[in-house]
Order: C-alpha cells, then structure tokens, then sequence
C-alpha cells in the first residue's frame, strides 16, 4: 500500500512539472509570434539579425521573395532608411551614395569646392561630375537656368536638382534629387545632408525643379 501511494506522488509529482512545461512552452509561442520586426529588420527583411551581424561587403545574396540582403554595408541601411527606399535600390546606386557618404557632415563654406567646405552650387556640381561625368557650373540661379523646368514634384526623377529661394526674390539653393521627395544638399546650417521637400522651411522656399 505504501508502495502504491509513494507511486502516486511521484506521478502526481511528474504530471505537474510537465503540464507546467507545456503551459510555459503555449504561453511563449504567442508572445514570439506577435512581436513585430524593427525598422531595420523590415529593410533588412530577416528578423532577429542585428546591424552588427551584417556583413560589410556589397553581395548579391538575395533569397526568397524580393530576398533579404546578407552583404550590405551598414552605411547604406543608413541611407535606406534616410530616403525611404529598399536597401537594394542603395546597393544598386553605389557610386551615388557612396559619394554622399564620403561628403556627408562636410561644413557649408561660400565659395567652397573642397571637403574643408563647400557651398550648394559646388556641392552638387562635384556629384555630377564624380559620379555622372556630367560637368556643369555656375551658381544656384546659374544652374537654374540651365535646367529644363519640371513642372509638379510628382514628376520629379533621381538626377533632378531642386532649387529654393531663401534671401531673395532669385533662387539662392539648390540640392540634388534622390527619391520620396528626399534631397541632398549642402546646407548652411547642416554641411552636406539629406533633407525633406515636405519639411515647413523647404516647403516655404521651394521655387522647382529642373533638369539638366
């Protein structure tokens, strides 16, 4: 009888221990399921891989479904992010925002074409010739003139620049277009940055784009 009854503890005992195995294990499927992927993760596009294990070398290992990127530099998450596009439409501009990188918190100077400085007009003259071999020069309202006018930000293209007029009634700032209305420019307050059309002050001074 006492044999009986120590045997009916010890199941008593084991049936416990594992329906509270099985409750933890149930209770922590749904907790895993509904967390939702980082910012970075979704441009990435695999969960659970930290920018610290990104490789740093420029791959092509995509897989699956429009395929998660194995090889990106974290730089060019950076610009992802930044322009609101996919990691690969980056990869696939690498001399583009590479050159930006390479300028990027380089301070505003007047007149400036180096990266101890360099004003709006230099900014953007430098990135057509290093990257398109496309040569132009001249001023805001120089290349304002040279442009071919765009008639609505929706048409805008990557390759378009952008013009402003700040102090006066003539166009004073120009940037370079990339993507979802994102620029880069080289900005009085900032150096060599990327901004936003719809931002307040770029929206108040926008005075259009053109085409070279």
């Amino acid at each position: 009888m006492l044999k009986f009854a120590r045997f009916g503890i010890v199941a008593l005992c084991g049936g416990c221990l594992l329906s509270a195995c099985t409750t933890t294990r149930l209770s922590n499927t749904p907790a895993n399921a509904a967390r939702k992927p980082t910012q970075l993760e979704r441009i990435n596009g695999h969960h659970g891989k930290s920018a610290r294990e990104v490789d740093r070398n420029i791959g092509s290992n995509l897989t699956g479904n429009g395929g998660y990127i194995e090889n990106a530099r974290t730089w060019q998450f950076k610009y992802a992010q930044l322009v609101d596009v996919p990691v690969e439409e980056v990869m696939s501009n690498e001399k583009l925002y590479d050159f930006i990188e390479q300028w990027w918190g380089t301070p505003y100077h007047m007149g400036g074409k180096d990266k101890t400085g360099i004003d709006c007009s230099g900014f953007v003259s430098t990135l057509l010739a290093t990257v398109y071999q496309q040569y132009t020069t001249g001023t805001a309202a120089q290349l304002y003139q040279q442009t071919s006018r765009i008639s609505s930000k929706a048409n805008l293209q990557q390759g378009d620049l952008v013009f402003f007029r700040i102090y006066k009634k003539h166009v004073s700032h120009v940037g370079y277009y990339l993507d979802n209305d994102k620029f880069v420019h080289a900005s009085t307050s900032g150096g060599v940055m990327i901004s936003d059309l719809n931002e307040p002050y770029w929206k108040k001074y926008y005075a259009g784009g053109g085409r070279l």
